[in-house]
């Protein structure tokens, strides 16, 4: 199956990226919505490497309702997942954290201090598409004080918040934000992309992601990297990818 992904796409090792750590994707197979097997993901560890990635921080979903991951089961197929990557000699640095849902299991993971962090302490989660969260504020304070440094995961996706006041309600809180790479080239629509450029233009984009769940996910994402939309979010923003 790789070579069958490698000859579908194959990026240029001379791409002129502004970072080399990767942020939000869903590389641990069979776990998620995110690549189906090891031999997908190493296909795609194997390219973004080839794009001039040297470390990815990879974040499978923890939603109770849908993808009842733990830690455990995370950490034990990661392992697995490093094993291959040593077969084909593979040199990125892959860790692993996870994504959150919004939820109560999220919250009672909080108050458990059983979250995955990465980096400095940082956590990342996400919110309902469609449903403006309950009590966000409040939660956003017990991750702060439980120290935990909590990223929103692409907030431009999120329906109910669509001006620039409202994502400054929201970054008020305490919150970083963590753009997706491909919405900047309309991946959801124009809808997220017009949202996406507006963080963008405001100078509230603090981490950026490629959120890939499959080779269609990685072209789009290859494409971005070679876009103007892309450069002028690093020469609006302090992006810290590459300090995790």
């Amino acid at each position: 199956m790789f070579t069958k992904l490698a000859n579908i796409f194959r990026p240029s090792s001379s791409q002129n990226i502004l970072h080399t750590t990767d942020l939000h994707s869903h590389l641990i197979p069979g776990i998620d919505d995110g690549v189906k097997d090891f031999d997908e993901s190493i296909g795609i560890i194997k390219q973004l490497q080839e794009l001039g990635f040297t470390k990815i921080v990879t974040t499978p979903h923890i939603m109770h309702h849908r993808f009842a991951n733990t830690k455990q089961n995370i950490l034990k197929i990661y392992e697995e997942l490093k094993e291959e990557m040593q077969k084909h000699d593979l040199k990125i640095d892959v860790d692993v954290a996870a994504e959150y849902y919004y939820d109560e299991h999220f919250l009672e993971l909080i108050d458990k201090k059983e979250l995955m962090t990465f980096g400095d302490n940082y956590i990342l989660f996400e919110l309902s598409y469609t449903l403006k969260p309950f009590m966000l504020e409040q939660a956003v304070a017990k991750l702060l004080s439980a120290g935990y440094r909590p990223i929103l995961a692409h907030p431009e996706r999120y329906k109910y918040y669509k001006t620039i006041e409202d994502f400054e309600r929201v970054k008020d809180m305490g919150l970083l934000f963590q753009i997706n790479a491909i919405s900047l080239g309309g991946f959801y629509g124009k809808g997220v992309k017009k949202s996406a450029e507006l963080l963008v233009e405001a100078n509230m984009v603090d981490f950026i992601g490629s959120d890939i769940h499959s080779q269609k996910y990685l072209e789009a994402f290859s494409k971005v990297l070679q876009s103007s939309a892309y450069r002028r979010c690093f020469e609006l923003n302090s992006i810290y990818n590459d300090d995790l």
